[in-house]
């Protein structure tokens, strides 16, 4: 069980082994948030939201529940549209949160976005008054995700006992994981400029309508590209170019220019309320299935999947 923290921000890693540990770490977690008066959100994936809401019983009514494999299938949008969403809905109380963003399903295509995420949560939580608690399944995941763990938590419980992290390095994760995108053998693209941008948009979509995914979301297509290559022509030198592929049952859709994106919160923030700019990245990381980014002063590359219905 946690002991209380004086701290802002406390972000621990739960490192568990079968439905026992699982429960063990997780609803005194929950309860002592409750008992306390705190707002508490569980997003964690859908076999392990129903063991929690069976072991909870009549508490389940005071807990928001979220399934991570669909909240959170998109690692770029966890920060934004849950733990944000719900610590920003309680600004004005400690809030407790239990997120689950790696799972044993996750791909390896998946995987650097989901590191990188929790390395992300430290910086965009700094000095809030918020618990995150991460489970990982011990059993299931491999050494390197556990390895990785260590470095993107300050602290990590593990057997019931709590020790500060000796690797703890989440600047050094998200750079690491910045990894260049190997470059599909298929797909087709279009160089594109200022002016040019409606007929770049039709493009994508008659390319990703042509790719025959039956239930293909073609207008989060088009508001995908949309928003990527205005970015390029308004930040990324005024010019780019786009591809566009099928994947695993997927639309992809790459988008590369000259521009550097040096902010690794990006797209992670929800949009100051007095602000019109800042939405495009976090919409097309509200629309797509997944996003990866190559960043470096030379260049970026953003990739996005967009399933079927």
């Amino acid at each position: 069980m946690m002991e209380p923290s004086t701290e802002p921000f406390v972000h621990p890693a739960l490192f568990y082994q079968g439905e026992k540990e699982y429960l063990h770490g997780t609803v005194p977690f929950i309860r002592d948030g409750l008992k306390a008066g705190e707002p508490v959100a569980v997003a964690v994936p859908g076999a392990n939201l129903a063991l929690l809401k069976r072991a909870l019983g009549e508490d389940v009514a005071q807990v928001k529940f979220l399934d991570m494999t669909e909240a959170g299938r998109n690692p770029g949008r966890i920060i934004p549209r849950v733990l944000r969403a719900f610590a920003d809905s309680h600004r004005h109380q400690r809030v407790r949160i239990i997120g689950e963003p790696i799972w044993a399903g996750r791909s390896t295509v998946e995987y650097p976005a989901c590191v990188q995420h929790e390395a992300l949560i430290n910086p965009a939580f700094q000095g809030r008054d918020v618990t995150i608690l991460c489970p990982y399944d011990a059993d299931r995941l491999d050494e390197q995700a556990l390895t990785d763990a260590h470095a993107t938590h300050p602290v990590i419980i593990s057997g019931g006992r709590e020790r500060p992290s000796t690797a703890y390095a989440p600047e050094h994760v998200v750079a690491r994981y910045n990894q260049p995108l190997e470059r599909s053998a298929t797909g087709e693209e279009l160089d594109f400029r200022a002016g040019e941008l409606p007929a770049v948009r039709q493009f994508a979509v008659e390319r990703a309508a042509r790719l025959n995914l039956s239930g293909v979301r073609l207008e989060d297509v088009a508001l995908i590209v949309a928003e990527l290559t205005t970015n390029s022509v308004v930040h990324g030198g005024g010019y780019g170019t786009l591809r566009v592929w099928a994947e695993d049952g997927h639309v992809v859709c790459e988008v590369r220019d000259k521009g550097h994106l040096n902010d690794p919160l990006a797209g992670r923030r929800p949009p100051a309320q007095d602000k019109l700019g800042g939405r495009g990245l976090l919409l097309v990381h509200t629309l797509a299935d997944l996003v990866r980014i190559h960043t470096t002063p030379d260049g970026t590359t953003v990739r996005c999947y967009i399933s079927q219905h």
